[in-house]
């Protein structure tokens, strides 16, 4: 790259840059609360212990749940392993929507492969409520849980997500949110009717790689993925049956969930409506200028809602060419499926696109040399 300091428009991906208090927290988590939590009790065990539970209660508070139904995962794709393998029985159906990433496809697939469960595709629309009425026309009497993502990590489309729930509720089933796009972004709450919500946090919660959250309303019972040593009833052979231990099986990433304390602090003071309304300024800036380009194709459907994501593709020129055109001049975007490609399917883009997803960090003169960038094809 000709730039040292690189223009990062990859947030969809992973924030950057991070705040600086989530990077002093991380250093001071290494050294000043280096113990195991729950594995000891000295004064290292005690901090971290402690440090662990203050977030627990900060993310219950941030998302309108109890501290313990806060589970710390290794990202959000181990969380929806989790709340799918965890929550889902032998001949269970499930409703996933046409914008679901890998996380979800993927497991969905490989069960439904080995003849466990059955799932359905429901088509999205720009009009919320086709979208909604196509979800209700795939519902059966088999269904237990209809599992989608809040926003599309492709174009960044909202989905009727509220909507969706009052669905399920209707209908007497579970409802299981990918939040990794949403989280951080909008005012997301497991009283908007989720019964468990994954997501990352190192994306728009900014903490660091490396960590995730499962967030349940304790309505449902949820399986482990994993056994093994939680510091709490050791001398038994079985796996504790409560949360968050059930599903904590080994050590926490205690520096991760230090960022990750640091990084919702960091939101709060910075505002979630002044966060969304600065990135969606960026976006709209972006939007404008790429109009303007004669060869440029925006994947957005007219009429949708959308979060601060832009797709978009040059005609005449792959996704992956354009990428390494910016990236050659100094800027970081991510072109290709996006691990998403049922998405990429029902958009009609099975080529790939570039995503342009700004954060908090970037500013007005960054995307204008992007787009100036953009116009020397």
């Amino acid at each position: 790259m000709k730039s040292s300091s690189p223009i990062y428009f990859d947030n969809a991906a992973t924030s950057w840059p991070k705040p600086f208090g989530v990077l002093s927290a991380v250093q001071n988590a290494l050294q000043r609360q280096g113990g195991n939590p729950g594995r000891g009790g000295h004064l290292l065990s005690e901090r971290a212990g402690n440090l662990v539970y203050q977030t627990r209660e900060l993310i219950a508070d941030f998302f309108g749940t109890e501290p313990e139904y806060v589970v710390f995962t290794q990202n959000c794709t181990h969380a929806l392993n989790l709340a799918l393998y965890g929550v889902l029985h032998k001949d269970d159906h499930v409703i996933i929507s046409d914008m679901e990433h890998n996380s979800v496809a993927r497991p969905l697939a490989a069960m439904a492969a080995r003849g466990f469960c059955t799932y359905s595709v429901a088509a999205t629309d720009a009009n919320d409520a086709l979208t909604l009425e196509r979800f209700r026309q795939c519902i059966t009497p088999k269904t237990r849980a209809i599992v989608c993502t809040l926003v599309s990590n492709v174009t960044g489309q909202i989905l009727p997500y509220r909507e969706i729930a009052a669905l399920c509720r209707q209908y007497g089933l579970l409802f299981i949110a990918d939040g990794a796009q949403a989280c951080g972004i909008l005012p997301v709450t497991l009283r908007d009717g989720i019964n468990i919500l994954c997501t990352a946090g190192h994306k728009g919660l900014y903490g660091i790689m490396g960590t995730g959250l499962l967030v349940t309303d304790g309505s449902v019972a949820i399986k482990p993925l994993m056994q093994g040593g939680t510091g709490s009833l050791s001398a038994n052979l079985v796996q504790p049956d409560f949360l968050p231990d059930a599903l904590e099986a080994g050590t926490v990433n205690v520096p991760g969930i230090a960022a990750l304390q640091a990084g919702i602090k960091w939101i709060r003071q910075y505002g979630l409506p002044q966060l969304h309304q600065k990135e969606e300024a960026l976006c709209q800036r972006f939007l404008h200028g790429l109009q303007k380009l004669p060869h440029a194709v925006i994947d957005r459907r007219a009429g949708g809602v959308y979060a601060p994501v832009v797709s978009f593709a040059m005609k005449e020129e792959s996704a992956a060419d354009t990428a390494a055109r910016l990236h050659d001049k100094g800027f970081c975007l991510r072109a290709g499926l996006h691990c998403a490609p049922l998405a990429h399917k029902a958009l009609g883009t099975m080529d790939g696109t570039v995503r342009f997803a700004p954060s908090v960090f970037n500013t007005a003169a960054q995307v204008d040399a992007l787009l100036h960038a953009l116009r020397q094809q």
